[in-house]
């Protein structure tokens, strides 16, 4: 408690000279080390600087309402600013057990709207809030620029349909990086958010949203040699059920507007976040700052994260039982049995328990008796998860959530959205909402990259919107997932938890990799897939090879399983974006550390004395790791005395720890 300050609010009324002739302000974050300029010239335009090196140059930026008013035009009213100081925010479901909230304001009022900046020492935030005291309004279009000071490097997460802009409005929020200077983006290509940029002296920068609701989500597009736009969905008009097994929705019209407002709506932060080195990347907490807290008066503690023993990346595949393996009884009861006996909270049980084609979740399979299903689950203390098409679920969603957390269900997995437009965004808050009546949890997958909502609904513990370990099912050897790998910790990840689902124990060198939907296997080597249980943030985490698999090899079976999956304090400890990563984190006493490299073998010196030492359980690549991916070795050994470990990883490699 001693970690808990009120807050401390100052405003001041900037009263010394008058709104018509106030021209210009300026922001400066709690550290002065970002500095944000202003203009309130012809409409707003804003400039930011880091350490006196400019990274945006003057950005316009304003909100178009399809009856003709602008939001950050006009006559300005008032300008406030002002401090927050709110240190030791206790957390529910989160990368930490206390956050703090500290940050500058500036806030412009309009006629009908509010313009508000924040300044926090890692980042710039602002947005638009509706100020009208009743009607609703259509927004037909935003204007965020984003003009760059300078070709920085820029790491690009490009939409993969293609086709008109409209086309690509449709798609899965999955791919791997493309690295160039912002110079050379594909002009005819969205990406989607987060997106990264080197400046000078290895500044990093970020641009992503938060507290995304009743609104699109945002893509990137480029619109100069080192100038970026917003750009978002219209809002669908007609939509029908089509698309992967008639899950999806398939878009007939669209509305010429992107969102349909209300008064007093607040509409997403625009985030640029601005850090020294890569690892502060894994470290910031701006886009749960900045996302709407959830209820106070609520009660969370009926939220239970963890492991989920997985079914569909390994296609079923259990081995030496007396019964044919797929979706029936049988062999969920082998998972059920398999995720007692190591302490696994839960059992997904992925697409085939229900009838294919039907788009109604009240049907199931007769290979599959639910209900006994459930009973024999809930005996041996492990909670069933059910798999669930977008339409599926949207057809009714309180009717089925009602009918299925009666049952015993505990949550959902739902997946095929691949939109984000306004109709897609309701549909995910509707979801969480009415989770957390029927205490369910949900997981996103299919999904764009969470903003926020994790927060203001802490039974949402994950977002798929990362290019996974199920792409290996799939994906040519030339596709590098083993430096995606190193490269989603400082980018994808800031955004929030991620459903990467991974735990391979079949692994593969560079050269004998190969896809293989029936028996998968994973780049690298065998303690990088352990390394991620420590670096990767789910608190929904998936072990996604079979209960068959995970038994031949009882050692990492046991290390993993021991793994948390929400913890006491995160602790980034070195990396560089697409070469490698260190993360440590705490629960309770314990310390859980990981490592991660590139296809480059590498040396790290790692300094753990913060852990205050004690026992630690290490596995480290084997000696032929680079030949043999799988081989590993385990050693229990003290930390140092001056809290400095010498690591080594084989290409594609990772080392994982466990401190007590």
């Amino acid at each position: 408690m001693k970690r808990l300050f009120a807050a401390l609010l100052t405003v001041l009324s900037l009263s010394f000279m008058s709104h018509a002739a106030k021209k210009e302000c300026i922001l400066n974050s709690p550290d002065s080390g970002i500095s944000v300029k202003i203009s309130t010239v012809d409409g707003v335009a804003y400039s930011v600087d880091y350490n006196g090196q400019e990274i945006l140059a003057p950005s316009r930026i304003s909100m178009t309402l399809e009856d003709g008013r602008v939001f950050g035009q006009g006559k300005i009213r008032k300008i406030r600013s002002g401090s927050v100081e709110n240190r030791g925010i206790r957390t529910i479901v989160y990368k930490k057990e206390y956050v703090d909230d500290v940050y500058n304001f500036l806030a412009i009022d309009f006629k009908d709207c509010t313009l508000e900046f924040r300044a926090y020492d890692d980042a710039v935030a602002y947005r638009f809030v509706s100020t009208a005291r009743k009607g609703g309004f259509n927004v037909a279009g935003e204007q965020a620029e984003f003009n760059f000071a300078g070709n920085l490097k820029t790491w690009i997460p490009y939409v993969r349909t293609k086709g008109t802009f409209e086309q690509q409005w449709c798609n899965s929020f999955e791919n791997i990086y493309t690295v160039s200077p912002l110079s050379e983006w594909n002009r005819e290509q969205l990406a989607f958010l987060p997106v990264a940029f080197e400046a000078a002296d290895g500044v990093k920068v970020i641009i992503t949203e938060s507290d995304l609701r009743h609104y699109p989500g945002m893509y990137l597009s480029s619109v100069g040699e080192t100038s970026l736009k917003g750009v978002h969905a219209t809002r669908p008009a007609e939509t029908v059920v089509g698309g992967h097994n008639m899950l999806q929705g398939v878009i007939r019209s669209r509305h010429d507007y992107i969102a349909e407002a209300t008064c007093g709506q607040e509409f997403p932060w625009r985030i640029i976040g601005i850090v020294p080195q890569a690892k502060d990347l894994a470290g910031t907490d701006i886009v749960w700052n900045l996302a709407k807290p959830s209820d106070p008066q609520a009660d969370w503690s009926w939220i239970r994260p963890g492991k989920v023993a997985w079914d569909w990346w390994n296609n079923w595949n259990i081995y030496g039982v007396d019964f044919k393996s797929g979706v029936n009884n049988d062999t969920y009861k082998y998972y059920i049995d398999f995720a007692s006996a190591n302490g696994i909270e839960y059992v997904i049980l992925d697409e085939g328990w229900a009838v294919n084609l039907k788009t109604d979740l009240m049907q199931i399979v007769p290979e599959i008796d639910l209900v006994e299903l459930t009973e024999y689950a809930e005996s041996r203390n492990v909670g069933l998860i059910l798999w669930a098409g977008y339409k599926a679920v949207d057809k009714d969603i309180e009717g089925i959530f009602r009918h299925y957390s009666q049952m015993g269900i505990k949550g959902f997995k739902i997946d095929f959205m691949d939109r984000d437009d306004q109709e897609v965004v309701d549909f995910y808050e509707d979801c969480a909402r009415l989770g957390a009546k029927y205490h369910l949890l949900i997981d996103f997958h299919g999904a764009f990259k969470p903003a926020g909502l994790t927060r203001t609904y802490p039974n949402v513990l994950n977002f798929e919107g990362v290019h996974g370990l199920e792409q290996v099912k799939w994906i040519p050897a030339s596709t590098d997932q083993v430096t995606y790998d190193v490269t989603i910790p400082f980018i994808r990840m800031m955004a929030g938890p991620m459903d990467y689902t991974q735990g391979a124990m079949r692994n593969a060198t560079r050269r004998n990799y190969h896809p293989c939907n029936s028996e998968p296997m994973s780049q690298g080597t065998r303690c990088r897939q352990l390394a991620e249980y420590a670096i990767f943030d789910a608190p929904l985490t998936m072990m996604c090879d079979s209960p068959s698999a995970y038994m031949d090899e009882p050692e990492c079976t046991e290390f993993i399983a021991g793994f948390p999956t929400t913890w006491d304090e995160t602790v980034p400890l070195c990396g560089e974006i697409g070469e490698y990563v260190a993360i440590a984190r705490r629960k309770g006493d314990k310390w859980y550390v990981g490592a991660m490299t590139d296809w480059n073998a590498r040396d790290l010196e790692l300094d753990l004395g913060f852990t205050g030492g004690g026992k630690m359980t290490v596995f480290q690549d084997g000696v032929n790791a680079h030949r043999i991916a799988k081989d590993y070795r385990k050693v229990s050994t003290e930390l140092p005395s001056d809290g400095k470990v010498l690591i080594h990883m084989a290409p594609g490699g990772g080392w994982a720890a466990v401190i007590e």
